[in-house]
């Protein structure tokens, strides 16, 4: 009590945090939070919700509870099928706006949704600044390291969370409840101190007559064995019933009389009525106990009868909590045709509000039966589960792709070829997830090939968008371009929007790779669209290639205004796969700009994250290679070999190319020849035209510095201008082109080339500018040069110790800034952190915007979900604080 209290305290402060009870079952979870919940009544508010043991939790269960007592919109919002990303920041508002310090209870939490967890994820990366408590109850034996609740503890904030587990009670106690000692020791036996077990036993007429049950469900046996038959029989009713009865289903309960015996099983002490009214056993293991004693057959019966309760409620066929009782008990009855019935809708329903696990457990309940449907139904079903278990980010599930495989030959027996083709696009999406891209590239053409012998339809826009895309990435930009406006000229003769923007964003990127004109434009429609109609997976996907675009061609500011605003986005909405992409990618920028601690700092945090798909991870693993390579770390040529073989699977120049130029670099500073050779061979192998002009560039001027030949169509090739000065032996030029687009590595290199009267002056430059940024191999190689040259006394002296570089602040944060960073996170108003730092409050006030500016931040709350994500911001903040 003491620990829940303080935590309150905290949270009144600004200062919120989560807390977890945790025992076994009967400890004494719920009896401990009802005792703090009167202690604080009225002074604070309390919203509890309930997560039941069903055969497929309710979608955002937990929620539907809440929101009684919470924001009526929430329960709008629910009722009306919103989305999580619409109802997620309405809980937040709600405890932002509130008056009072918040306290939401979430019970039961071994047994939730998805979705709840994904609520308690969203809440929980906000908590530390918000004035409430999230309370989680666990059956501590119930959740093992698999557990999806498990791996929720561990993404919460941990300086945020606390945990009080509850023990059972000492011998002495027990034998003080029981009121003699030898009678104590025979219940401490039996027990082993459980509180609930303790009180059952103790209130059983038998053990007050020194008759001790074996265990708690003899104790419930005997005495229902004690009462009316009329009582008896509405308990297994009740009995079956996970989280109860709610006050509007009494009355159509199938017994006669239905009130009145509720009544007296209260009066009685056999249920009671919980927070939102509901008819309730005193505790689960009560209820456990009564079920257990009811017949196969019999319960059969009972769920039969409560599923036709459950259907004449209203919004019967619309309600997500409704539906999955209904489902329940349909399943739970043997009812076959009810469960097919019932399942799909109660999947659309949960996915609706994003609990797309919960989605695949509903569909998998009817693929119990699946031989008993109907082939259209069948192959929905096939269909449907495929694709929760894809949005429910089951990637490298095999079973999904038999299931896509199921779906299509069902609809193929059905002559419904525009399914197919819709299925064979999922498909094709699915093993491009995967790095498989010949048999995504395979199932797109089929997909095509099938569509367009009938007439036209969304599904041909899709097919068209998805060949748009693998053509794209495989830089088959001018087969892009045609495809992809295929699909924008049918998605807008169909009104169909989301496919419109996802061609959209194929061909303005492949516009723009290409250099022809009005690519950003169309990407920048694609991004507004996005934006506008709230598809926040499009508008990630339209910041990274904006942001990718603006790399290739050096626009390095425009690259940073949109790496951070995307970012941003991406943490704003929870889209942590997109945000980690993106991350890669500004890694890559740093690294372009020279800043190579800062790259390695963010591409190493990067890699460290699990649970993303392949392709999420390799731009940040290409640029740890490549950055531990000219840092001069272990292993760098070993990751950049590691990060050519995922590439290589992947089949896509971007992740190739780029890898074999490093390894070019690579074989360059360690004069190997013979490797050089051998990744210029590779290049040249593959096409020159696969190489941007820029790559060709980087080509020619390796194979020059190596001193390896040239073939004509290389040589002949057109360059771009610091690359064509280079060749044309302006080294010089060469390098002033680099400093001017912020490049000052690669400008560095050029001047390493110059000969003559001017290699002492440029390779003092080179030097200065390399050993500064940390780049070991090559001011190395230069010093060699120098000293073979005759003109290392030009050099300046070997720096030791740190560079500089590597006190940078990712983001640019000055040493102050950094300081008001820590205090910020910290949950530190300005007034405390001016009293901290030494400094006016005005000062601080231009420091805190002047950070909420370089985090693209609206708020603290929107600083404290970058930090929660890229925790190296702090880690840098925390250094320089120190």
């Amino acid at each position: 009590m003491a620990a829940l209290l303080a935590a309150l305290e905290s949270a009144a402060s600004g200062r919120g945090s989560i807390v977890i009870v945790e025992g076994e079952p009967g400890i004494g979870k719920t009896s401990l939070l009802q005792s703090f919940s009167e202690m604080i009544d009225g002074k604070h508010e309390v919203h509890w919700g309930w997560n039941d043991p069903l055969s497929t939790p309710r979608p955002l269960g937990v929620l539907q509870d809440m929101a009684m007592t919470m924001d009526r919109r929430i329960g709008e919002m629910l009722a009306s099928g919103a989305s999580p990303g619409l109802i997620f920041p309405a809980v937040l508002a709600a405890v932002m706006q509130s008056s009072r310090t918040t306290v939401l209870v979430f019970e039961d939490l071994h047994w939730a949704d998805h979705a709840t967890l994904d609520l308690i994820r969203f809440l929980g990366r906000r908590v530390s600044l918000l004035r409430a408590v999230l309370v989680l109850t666990i059956r501590s034996v119930d959740v093992d390291r698999d557990h999806p609740v498990t791996q929720l503890f561990g993404e919460l904030p941990a300086a945020a969370l606390s945990r009080i587990p509850l023990e059972p009670l000492s011998r002495a106690a027990v034998t003080t409840l029981a009121g003699s000692p030898d009678k104590g020791d025979a219940l401490y036996r039996t027990t082993e101190g459980n509180p609930f077990f303790v009180t059952e036993l103790l209130t059983d007429d038998n053990a007050n007559q020194g008759h001790l049950p074996a265990s708690v469900r003899d104790a419930v046996w005997a005495r229902w064995s004690r009462l009316p038959a009329a009582i008896r029989d509405f308990l297994y009713l009740i009995s079956i019933l996970p989280g109860g009865a709610s006050p509007s289903m009494i009355p159509r309960l199938m017994i006669d009389d239905a009130e009145n015996i509720a009544e007296q099983c209260i009066e009685r002490g056999l249920l009671r009525r919980d927070e939102k009214g509901a008819l309730v056993f005193r505790h689960e293991l009560v209820r456990e106990a009564t079920l257990e004693r009811l017949s196969p057959a019999t319960r059969r019966t009972l769920h039969a009868s409560m599923e036709d309760v459950f259907a004449a409620l209203p919004n019967s066929e619309s309600d997500p909590g409704i539906l999955s009782q209904r489902l329940h008990h349909a399943d739970m009855s043997g009812n076959v045709a009810r469960v097919l019935d019932l399942a799909p809708k109660a999947a659309a329903q949960a996915a609706a509000l994003g609990a797309h696990q919960q989605a695949v457990a509903h569909l998998t309940t009817a693929l119990n039966h699946i031989t008993l449907a109907h082939p259209a139904a069948a192959a929905q079903i096939y269909e449907d589960w495929a694709h929760e278990t894809f949005l429910a980010g089951n990637v490298s599930s095999d079973e999904t792709m038999h299931a896509y495989s199921f779906a299509i030959a069902l609809w193929r027996s059905q002559e419904k070829i525009v399914k197919v083709g819709l299925n064979l696009c999922r498909l094709a999406r699915l093993h491009w997830r995967r790095g498989e891209t010949d048999q995504a590239v395979a199932y797109t053409e089929q997909a095509v090939h099938e569509l367009e012998g009938l007439p036209p339809s969304k599904e041909l826009a899709l097919a068209y968008s998805t060949r748009s895309q693998l053509l794209m990435l495989h830089d088959r930009f001018d087969e892009a371009i045609f495809w992809g406006r295929r699909a924008i000229d049918l998605s807008g003769k169909l009104g169909e929007i989301e496919i419109r923007i996802h061609a959209l964003n194929n061909v303005g990127t492949s516009l723009m790779i290409a250099g022809q004109s009005g690519g950003d434009a169309l990407l920048e429609e694609s991004l507004a669209l996005s934006l506008h109609h709230g598809f926040d997976d499009h508008a990630s996907r339209a910041y990274t290639n904006l942001s990718e675009c603006c790399m290739i061609f050096k626009d390095f500011a425009v690259a940073e205004r949109l790496m951070t605003e995307g970012i941003a986005f991406c943490v704003q909405h929870d889209l942590d796969a997109a945000a980690h992409y993106l991350l890669g990618r500004q890694a890559q920028l740093r690294m372009e700009q020279g800043r190579l601690h800062e790259a390695h700092t963010i591409a190493k945090g990067v890699i460290s994250k699990d649970g993303f798909p392949r392709v999420m991870h390799l731009p940040a693993l290409s640029v740890l290679a490549r950055v531990r390579m000219r840092l001069g770390l272990p292993d760098g040529i070993e990751l950049l070999h590691q990060a050519l073989e995922q590439g290589q699977s992947t089949g896509e120049p971007q992740r190739i190319i780029p890898v074999r130029l490093a390894l070019l670099e690579a074989a360059w500073l360690r004069d190997c020849v013979e490797e050089a050779r051998e990744q210029a061979d590779a290049l040249m192998a593959a096409g020159i035209g696969q190489l941007s002009s820029w790559d060709l560039g980087e080509l020619q001027v390796w194979l020059r510095r190596c001193g390896l030949p040239m073939p004509v169509t290389v040589l002949n090739a057109h360059s771009v201008p610091p690359r064509a000065a280079e060749l044309a032996g302006d080294f010089e030029t060469a390098a002033s082109l680099w400093f001017s687009l912020g490049q000052p590595y690669e400008g560095a290199l050029s001047l390493i080339q110059v000969a003559g009267e001017g290699a002492g002056g440029a390779l003092s430059r080179a030097v200065e500018v390399l050993e500064g940024m940390g780049a070991k191999p090559a001011a190395a190689f230069a010093r060699r040069l120098a000293a073979r040259t005759g003109c290392a006394d030009t050099l300046p002296k070997q720096r030791r110790g740190p560079y500089r570089s590597a006190r940078q602040h990712p983001l640019g944060l000055t040493g102050s800034e950094q300081k008001v960073l820590v205090l910020m996170v910290q949950g530190l108003g300005n007034k405390d952190i001016a009293r901290r730092v030494s400094r006016s409050l005005r000062t601080v006030e231009h420091q805190v915007s002047s950070v909420l500016g370089k985090f693209n931040a609206a708020n603290r709350l929107e600083v404290l979900l970058r930090v929660r994500g890229e925790p190296w911001l702090i880690d840098k903040a925390e250094n320089e604080a120190e």
